[in-house]
């Protein structure tokens, strides 16, 4: 089969990624949304994200559709399907984008779905969300998970294999309980830990909000994901809860087990705890994240003013070195350059370094 007409249940920061990411890689589909504020999808028809509006998850436009992406919070991708069985096409693909899997499939099979609903989870995003911060290029090199449901036809699962590669993701397939315990651990836990780590420094700051004040660049990025949507998050721990609770308490455990050996004075507990989650994190950095490619870093130490980014960019460009990502270190809480340089590559990244320095400026290689 061939998808060529897709239809959307929201258009927020992943659905409305994946309908540009959709347009790029194939110009003349068909693209058709419903969202739940009808002003979004006028935003999306007006730029040409999308070719025509649905009034409702109802709108037999829906009939017409090779596959239709459910991006709505989870609980709402789990309901949609009740509304959509009768009308879509028995050929129509049923998918979504949320980040826990089981609901899905045990609505799926409820409803006699199976073997049409093949529910899926690109493993990328932003503490932003909405239409407006959508870009076509957020599933480079992400993740694209993919949890068929028993008896779907093999084409169909190599058809939505394909359509996760053309737009530059890494698709992989899961068994959808493997998937949901998973990302408990590395996606849903991470989110609690931020949000509880702001709360933490709320409730403790003073009146003239000195913590807020002066939290610098590690405080910043580790909480940087708190900001996401509190609708989104509900509706995912309330979804995954039992498998988030079990990871939970391991985490609880070991912040506990810290805590004690901190009380204790136990410095060779501390030492081993650090030590162990240095050796683990860093093995990440060395092979990458799974098929992603390792980034390679170097730091510049440059003054803040005017031009001094244009400078450094104009002298790699001109000696042929492509980036991947620059950009101005906002504190030096943890590392010593001012300004941050990105490459794909470790030749390049050397080379850089080396050029940098015979023009006077202090490097640091990561």
């Amino acid at each position: 089969m061939e998808l060529h007409t897709f239809g959307f249940i929201g258009l927020g920061l992943i659905g409305g990624s994946l309908a540009k990411a959709l347009k790029r890689s194939s110009p003349d589909c068909r693209i058709m949304a419903y969202t739940r504020t009808a002003k979004t999808t006028e935003k999306a028809l007006s730029e040409g994200l999308i070719d025509s509006i649905c009034s409702s998850m109802e709108d037999i436009q829906f009939a017409e559709c090779d596959c239709i992406f459910l991006c709505a919070p989870v609980g709402s991708n789990v309901a949609a399907l009740k509304q959509l069985k009768d009308l879509v096409r028995k050929d129509c693909i049923l998918t979504d984008v949320g980040s826990v899997k089981t609901d899905i499939h045990l609505e799926a099979e409820k409803l006699g779905l199976n073997g049409r609903v093949i529910v899926g989870h690109p493993m990328t995003g932003s503490e932003k969300y909405g239409l407006d911060y959508a870009h076509a290029h957020l599933f480079e090199n992400a993740y694209y998970i993919l949890t068929p449901s028993p008896g779907t036809p093999e084409e169909w699962t190599e058809e939505m294999y394909s359509l996760a590669a053309s737009i530059g993701a890494l698709p992989i397939i899961l068994d959808y309980q493997q998937h949901d315990f998973a990302t408990a651990a590395v996606s849903h836990l991470p989110h609690l830990i931020a949000a509880s780590l702001v709360n933490t420094v709320h409730d403790l700051d003073s009146k003239d909000e000195l913590m807020k004040t002066i939290a610098a660049g590690g405080f910043k990025d580790i909480t940087r994901i708190a900001s996401s949507s509190p609708e989104m998050w509900e509706h995912i721990c309330l979804s995954n809860r039992g498998n988030i609770a079990e990871v939970m308490d391991t985490f609880i455990r070991l912040l506990t087990e810290s805590r004690d050996a901190m009380r204790d004075g136990n410095g060779e507990a501390i030492y081993k705890m650090f030590e162990k989650s240095r050796d683990y994190r860093d093995s990440f950095a060395s092979g990458g994240l799974g098929n992603f490619k390792r980034t390679y870093r170097i730091y510049c130490d440059i003054i803040d003013e005017s031009g001094s980014i244009a400078t450094v960019a104009a002298a790699l460009a001109n000696n042929g070195i492509s980036i991947k990502n620059i950009g101005i270190v906002q504190s030096r809480e943890f590392e010593e350059g001012v300004l941050r340089i990105e490459f794909y590559e470790e030749e390049p990244s050397q080379t850089a370094a080396a050029l940098l320095r015979q023009m006077n400026y202090e490097v640091w290689e990561r």
